[in-house]
């Protein structure tokens, strides 16, 4: 049996696994735990590490034109993590079935951070208050969930974000249930590092 297990390894799932949320809500640091943890992820290595994603963004450029009909990559998900925003969720058509790792984080938290990475890019941070913002996520979280309550070919886990930095055990074996057993959970907490938190609620 332990020889069966070094050649086969552990379980895998032929679902796509998408790892979601608002931006700067975690959803990078969940792709490189899943990576470590050995689920592959799909990332076109495009978008390169900096000041704001130190350890990468593991994104796929194609996912962005979901909105636009660019479907045909998802049969390389299969079996593999990608990271899918909130806002392009409901552009995932019904012919696969997926397992969503929805990533949450304090509202005050996310706007900061967000607030932050606009000023390294010299973009406006003045525009939309954070009041407006908070209540613009809000009500679009709450459409983001009825969709997907909506879908049988969804399953989904929320992780909160300030949870998993505190907590990762509990955290990791709870996703690697929902995972059927396929990661390496320490490994998968290997890579958390907490010095990466620091848009932190006061």
């Amino acid at each position: 049996m332990k020889r069966l297990f070094q050649l086969f390894g552990k379980k895998k799932h032929q679902d796509v696994t998408i790892v979601s949320g608002l931006p700067r809500s975690g959803t990078s640091m969940m792709m490189k735990m899943l990576e470590a943890g050995g689920l592959p992820p799909l990332t076109d290595k495009l978008r390169t590490a900096d000041d704001d994603n130190p350890k990468g963004y593991y994104e796929f450029e194609r996912v962005k034109k979901l909105d636009e009909g660019d479907i045909s990559w998802l049969s390389e998900a299969q079996g593999k993590a990608v990271k899918v925003i909130s806002a392009l969720l409901t552009y995932l058509p019904p012919t696969y079935t997926y397992r969503v790792i929805f990533m949450q984080r304090a509202m005050p938290e996310i706007l900061a951070s967000q607030k932050k990475m606009l000023i390294h890019r010299h973009e406006d941070t003045d525009d939309v208050s954070d009041e407006e913002m908070a209540a613009l996520y809000t009500e679009h979280l709450r459409h983001v969930d009825s969709w997907i309550d909506g879908r049988p070919n969804i399953r989904r886990i929320n992780i909160n974000f300030n949870g998993i930095i505190k907590n990762p055990g509990a955290h990791m074996e709870t996703i690697n249930k929902f995972l059927d057993g396929c990661l390496d959970t320490g490994k998968a907490e290997a890579v958390i590092d907490p010095s990466l938190y620091r848009q932190k609620e006061r």
